[in-house]
């Protein structure tokens, strides 16, 4: 993860909206209660990701990589009114926490849970999906990326998490570390795709943007 001069991370926090109370609550939840609780978003990635859904204002949404719940709740908020959100989380553990804070949030009726793998399941689904969000597991960013791109409408958007990688992705790294190696493949696979443009924001962990042409 990058880390920000403690200085300019507190006056970013401090000039930034603050972070809605249910959000909050579910922050603290997740550090008491799972394994490894900087897998969630946070208040300052997930604003971010709350702006762009609202810039897109997307009719469906599809999220792979529930975990508690965070940025599903973010990108539901910018959810037009007759939209949509899919998460897909394999750890079936994780789903009591984020359906109770769906419910918190008074957005359960519009996202739907699917448990399971999302290699699997992406298939599946039947939808042209306005805005993609991939926070699963890392060796399979370039296989999530495969099977949403024909699902991702013209003009749509597909945000990819920790494209940085705790700055791996500059190390040499052993043939076992397979999750660096997911994350350079994905990287190089939009870095030569034609068929869409791409930035790299350095926040947190790192954030892609992806429009499709």
């Amino acid at each position: 993860m990058l880390h920000l001069n403690p200085e300019f991370e507190k006056y970013i926090i401090e000039h930034t909206t603050a972070e809605d109370p249910v959000l909050s609550e579910l922050n603290r939840c997740t550090h008491l209660e799972t394994v490894y609780p900087q897998m969630i978003a946070g208040h300052l990635q997930g604003k971010l990701l709350e702006m762009i859904s609202r810039m897109i204002s997307p009719t469906n949404i599809l999220e792979i990589g529930t975990f508690t719940g965070y940025s599903a709740i973010c990108l539901a908020k910018g959810l037009a009114d007759d939209g949509h959100l899919y998460t897909i989380e394999k750890n079936d553990e994780m789903i009591s926490i984020a359906s109770s804070f769906f419910a918190k949030s008074k957005i359960a009726q519009k996202i739907t849970r699917l448990q399971g793998d999302a290699l699997e399941i992406i298939p599946a689904l039947d939808i042209q999906f306005d805005l993609v969000y991939i926070d699963g597991e890392k060796t399979e960013y370039p296989e999530y990326y495969r099977l949403v791109i024909n699902k991702l409408r013209d003009g749509g958007w597909l945000l990819a998490d920790n494209v940085l990688w705790g700055e791996k992705i500059l190390k040499k790294t052993g043939p076992l570390d397979k999750s660096t190696r997911g994350i350079r493949e994905f990287n190089e696979l939009i870095r030569h795709d034609n068929r869409v443009e791409n930035l790299i924001l350095p926040i947190r962990d790192g954030v892609m943007l992806i429009r499709k042409k």
